[in-house]
């Protein structure tokens, strides 16, 4: 800001001149009082100058509507809406939210720095206000095969960067735990940058979640029960409610809300489609739950506005009033909060969802060729099974935890087949980034898959190629199929592809509108759930992608083989 620009929004906010923009009429929600407030929101630049009665060269009539700070999503990894951060724009500015903190881990893994700075050069080609964190989990464990590799030395080279807010989800829990070298060197570049360190540490209590938040972590998004929300807050953390896709965790974490931590508590989306954005909404989706479930309307509010900007530090962003950045929301109210206008920096940039604003083309070749795998066979498929009880990975409606169960399974000269009696499905996750011709099986149960195989190349984080069949015959043409296509989702039955979308960036995103994935997508998701049975309480796509992580109890399937994450170690699927 320089000295004209400060005089100026001094003699607007005076009443000495009019101001460039004055949105009229407003029903200004101020979340720090707990008041409404009806008046004028007198904007110059790119500022709130003053809230009250202001002339302008500009009018916008409110007539009632209720404004409040732009919406912020504390946490979100901006690739699992299969969409380039141009599009991803596109589709959350209409539903309110004009900031968000983007965790670029998925490219990074597949693309390491060249990822993550193709992530931050197409956020700046856009309105939407995109702080990213330096992914510090690439590969999140020891254990996986990725397409590139984080330590601290190359974490170091863009860590100090003015585009880096801070260090990405520590997912790492055991290494923080044990102090192993390469994480505490992490840990102390962010110190000593002065940056945020975000964290992901479900189940941990006690001593455990001590030693973890003393490392200097600040945040946790993996939240499963009232319980860890408050042992968090009680620790000096920040806890994000998430609402995705695949983790819906938001209703059990309000329970644990009240009007004295609240304060500590921020919304994010973590991982979600552009067909969910679009129908359901962003984080206004989330004020709509939690006023549902009982929460006061300004206490909703802050967890969607100033909480998450005070989190992280931003200081420009969170309330309206003079001196704040003018990015705001007009709601219809503060039940349903549909939007209907949405500004930044002072400019309408959405109005009853439709945007205002273009961006350009992106190039994406440097993203593409991200498929490399050796050709695989029926005896790559082989699982061989001990005795007649296997350990099997047990999907949870809506969550991205897993049980390990040991099930009886059919089996046929010692190997497992499917039986269709029998809900336990063939998992396979083949290594697809430099063709090493490593294959994991497993086994899977409730996801109710009949007659065919569902296949994709988003598998967090290290994004291999999974596939989920009751047969090999569909599982290889699965395979092959996103071969061709550079990586996507897809789905076979009877050995014919349903249907493809094809993510030719790192093969998790696609340079279309988010409209087109979004319409195909739901396509896909019909296709799953009537001609393949898919369980309808599970996104049959993300769901399936997070089979992968090895970080999430209890049961997780890499490239190298099973994993049991309670122990932290490697498991036989007969034992």
């Amino acid at each position: 800001m320089d000295k004209n620009t400060l005089k100026k929004m001094i003699q607007i906010s005076k009443g000495s001149i009019p101001a460039d923009t004055v949105i009229r009429n407003a029903q200004i929600v101020d979340v720090i009082s707990g008041d409404i407030i009806s008046g004028d929101i007198a904007i110059y630049d790119k500022y709130i100058v003053g809230v009250g009665s202001y002339e302008g060269k500009k009018i916008i009539d409110a007539s009632g509507l209720f404004a409040t700070s732009g919406l912020i999503d504390s946490h979100v990894h901006i690739e699992s809406s299969l969409s380039i951060p141009t599009s991803f724009a596109k589709i959350v500015i209409p539903h309110g939210t004009t900031t968000v903190i983007a965790d670029p881990h998925e490219i990074a893994n597949i693309k390491g720095i060249d990822g993550v700075k193709f992530m931050i050069e197409s956020a700046k080609k856009t309105p939407l206000k995109c702080h990213f964190m330096m992914p510090s989990c690439v590969p999140t464990t020891d254990f996986e095969d990725t397409g590139a590799i984080l330590d601290h030395k190359e974490i170091a080279k863009i860590i100090g960067s003015d585009d880096i807010l801070g260090l990405g989800e520590m997912m790492n829990s055991i290494g923080v735990l044990n102090a192993s070298d390469d994480i505490l060197e992490k840990l102390i570049l962010a110190h000593n940058e002065n940056k945020i360190i975000d964290g992901h540490g479900p189940m941990l209590d006690g001593k455990l979640l001590n030693a973890y938040t003393v490392s200097g972590i600040k945040t946790d998004h993996e939240c499963v029960s009232a319980k860890e929300l408050k042992d968090r807050i009680a620790n000096g953390m920040y806890v994000l409610l998430r609402h995705g896709s695949a983790a819906q965790n938001l209703r059990t974490l309000l329970q644990g809300v009240n009007d004295k931590n609240f304060r500590r508590c921020a919304f994010c989306t973590d991982d979600k489609h552009s067909s969910d954005i679009i129908t359901n909404g962003h984080i206004n989706h989330s004020l709509r739950i939690a006023v549902a479930e009982g929460i006061d309307p300004f206490t909703a509010i802050s967890m969607a506005t100033i909480n998450g900007y005070e989190c992280y530090g931003i200081k420009d962003r969170g309330l309206i009033a003079p001196g704040y950045l003018a990015d705001i929301v007009l709601f219809r109210d503060l039940k349903d909060f549909n939007v209907e206008k949405v500004f930044i920096n002072g400019e309408m940039v959405a109005q009853n969802k439709q945007v205002l604003f273009k961006v350009p083309s992106i190039d994406i070749s440097s993203m593409n060729n991200s498929v490399n795998i050796h050709d695989v066979s029926k005896d790559d498929l082989r699982l061989t099974i001990k005795h007649d009880t296997a350990k099997v990975i047990r999907l949870s409606k809506f969550s991205l935890v897993t049980e390990s169960y040991v099930r009886i399974v059919g089996t046929l000269n010692g190997n497992f087949i499917h039986k269709e009696n029998i809900d336990i499905l063939k998992l396979v996750v083949i290594e697809r980034h430099k063709k090493t011709g490593k294959v994991g099986i497993g086994l899977v149960e409730n996801y109710k898959l009949k007659n065919g195989a569902v296949a994709t190349t988003i598998g967090h984080d290290s994004h291999n190629l999974i596939v989920i069949g009751d047969n090999d015959d569909d599982i290889i043409v699965a395979v092959k199929e996103l071969e061709k296509c550079g990586g996507g989702i897809t789905l076979v039955q009877n050995g014919i592809v349903l249907d493809t979308l094809p993510l030719p960036v790192g093969g998790i995103m696609s340079d279309k509108d988010s409209e087109f994935i979004s319409e195909h997508i739901e396509k896909m998701n019909e296709l799953a759930f009537e001609k393949l049975g898919i369980n309808r309480n599970i996104d049959p796509f993300m769901t399936l992608s997070f089979l992968t992580l090895p970080v999430i109890p209890d049961l997780k399937l890499t490239p190298r083989g099973l994993f049991d994450v309670t122990k932290f170690e490697f498991t036989d699927i007969s034992d």
